[in-house]
């Protein structure tokens, strides 16, 4: 009787570690919602607001803004150095409320209202 005892608070022992690296790992793979701009949204002067951050792929970026002066273009590296929406690779968002998956690597938006991005209404976000 003793011998099972034994076996079954290692049964148990063994169990709680599975647990434990289960929901240590649900915690880690859990995407995390950046609101861009925070506060002030999606407006001019905002380049710099991805500096210090830790962005993951699945991570999401929330762009809110006025659809009546703004939209969000997701667009390659080339549409971002030039402020140009002409790739064919390129998104346009255009809600006011616009939620938007980050993708491993390099991710580049930019305002496709003319001269926007010019005046610096654009983010390069890089997502581990």
């Amino acid at each position: 009787m003793a011998l099972q005892g034994r076996c079954s608070a290692n049964h148990a022992i063994a169990l709680t570690t599975i647990l434990v690296f289960v929901l240590l790992h649900v915690k880690a793979s859990q995407a995390t919602t950046f609101m861009v701009g925070d506060s002030s949204g999606w407006t001019f002067n905002i380049n710099n607001w991805a500096s210090g951050k830790k962005f993951k792929a699945g991570d999401k970026l929330v762009f809110k803004y006025n659809p009546s002066f703004h939209n969000v273009v997701a667009i390659d590296e080339d549409g971002y150095n030039g402020c140009s929406t002409a790739s064919p690779s390129s998104k346009i968002y255009s809600t006011g409320n616009d939620a938007v998956k980050l993708l491993k690597g390099h991710n580049y938006f930019i305002c496709g209202v003319p001269g926007h991005c010019d005046m610096g209404l654009k983010i390069r976000v890089n997502a581990s």
